[in-house]
C-alpha cells in the first residue's frame, strides 16, 4: 500500500472535539419547564429545523424562535425557555486546546471547520479562542454544511493546501466519510486517547 503523504494543516470540529458540553445546565432548565429530557437538542436537531440554520439560510436569532414555536409551551414560556437554555455556550476542550496550539507552534496551520450559524464569531469570542486558530471555515458562511463534498473543497482552499495534505478530525462519521471521499486524512475524535495518533499524523517534533 502506498504511504500518504504527511498531513501539513490541521482542520478540527467545533461542537464534541474543540468545545464540549455539561447537560447539565440544559437538563436544569427543561426540568424548570416541564420539558422532557433532551427536549430542546432533540427540536433543534430536526433536520428541516437545523439544516436551514447550518446552510445560511436563517439567522441565529431564527432558528431558536422555530425552535421555540415546537415547544410544548404557551409562546411567552417558549421564548423564555430557548433564552436560558442558550445562555450555556459551552466549554473549551482543555485538551484539544492544547493539542491546537502545538500543531501552531510546529508551523502547521489550523482550521476550524464546523457546521454552525451566525453566532459562531460571537461564541469563539467568548470562549476565548479567536486567536487560537488560523481560519475559521463555518458552513453558515459557504452556505454548504458538511458532509458535503463542497464543504471540503472549499476548506482546502481556505486553508492553503491539498487535501491530500490535511487532517481533519471530527465527531461525526458521516463528516469523516464526507473527509475520505474529498482525499483527506480524517480520524473520528472521541476524547484525547486519540492525539498520540494525530501528533504522528502531523509529524510533530
Amino acid at each position: 500500500m502506498a504511504q500518504r503523504d504527511p498531513a501539513r494543516a490541521l482542520l478540527i470540529d467545533f461542537d464534541g472535539v474543540l468545545r464540549r458540553w455539561d447537560p447539565a445546565p440544559m437538563i436544569a432548565v427543561e426540568l424548570k419547564y416541564g420539558l422532557k429530557p433532551a427536549a430542546f437538542l432533540e427540536t433543534a436537531m430536526e433536520w428541516d429545523v437545523y439544516r436551514p440554520a447550518m446552510a445560511g439560510e436563517i439567522t441565529h436569532e431564527e432558528w431558536l424562535r422555530v425552535v421555540a414555536s415546537r415547544l410544548p409551551l404557551d409562546a411567552a414560556e417558549a421564548a423564555s425557555a430557548v433564552a436560558e437554555w442558550q445562555a450555556y455556550r459551552g466549554e473549551v476542550d482543555p485538551e484539544a486546546l492544547a493539542f491546537v496550539r502545538e500543531v501552531r507552534a510546529a508551523g502547521r496551520k489550523v482550521g476550524l471547520a464546523t457546521n454552525a450559524t451566525d453566532l459562531l464569531p460571537a461564541d469563539l469570542e467568548l470562549l476565548g479562542l479567536t486567536g487560537e486558530i488560523d481560519v475559521v471555515i463555518n458552513s453558515w458562511d459557504l452556505k454548504i454544511h458538511k458532509p458535503a463534498p463542497e464543504y471540503f473543497q472549499r476548506a482546502a482552499q481556505l486553508i492553503g493546501e491539498l487535501p491530500k495534505r490535511i487532517l481533519f478530525v471530527d465527531d461525526d462519521d458521516r463528516a469523516v466519510r464526507g473527509a475520505r471521499v474529498a482525499g483527506m486524512s480524517a480520524y473520528r475524535w472521541t476524547g484525547p486517547q486519540h492525539l498520540t495518533y494525530l501528533r504522528k499524523a502531523l509529524e510533530l517534533p
